[in-house]
């Protein structure tokens, strides 16, 4: 059990750096040089992406000493894939779904602050998902 809580405190270290790049980079494509979002959010997820699978196959996953790294890698970014799906449509549903459809919200916030929070919610999701997935399938081990 020691050992899974670790893994875990080691995975949100990671997990938070690459929110910090993933992040970053949404915001200034998205707010500030004005690229869709949803293009923005597959930019800003691909640059992350590498640095969490560098990080995580370092710090947080135990490596499988006869697996084939192209394999690994291969089944790191399809699971990854899968992701970020998850990450563009609640992106999409709290941006073109909920906030552009609610006048109070529009009045309250700007598209900027939707795209933001949009991006927070989506990233708590897909953490939840990366973690379990990279477990079973990076690992071969329940969570």
């Amino acid at each position: 059990m020691r050992k899974l809580i670790n893994q875990i405190m080691r995975f949100g270290v990671v997990g938070v750096l690459a929110f910090i790049i993933d992040y970053g980079i949404f915001v200034l494509l998205a707010n500030w040089l004005n690229i869709h979002y949803l293009v923005a959010n597959i930019f800003g997820f691909t640059i992350s992406l590498i640095f969490n699978y560098l990080m995580s196959m370092k710090f947080v996953f135990e490596r499988k000493e006869d697996a084939d790294k192209k394999k690994e890698f291969i089944a790191f970014a399809a699971l990854s894939v899968i992701g970020l799906g998850i990450n563009e449509l609640v992106i999409l549903a709290c941006v073109d779904g909920i906030y552009l459809h609610n006048t109070g919200l529009q009045e309250m916030f700007d598209i900027g602050f939707a795209k933001q929070a949009g991006k927070i919610i989506a990233t708590g999701i897909v953490m939840v998902y990366n973690f379990i997935s990279r477990k079973l399938f990076i690992e071969g081990k329940k969570a």
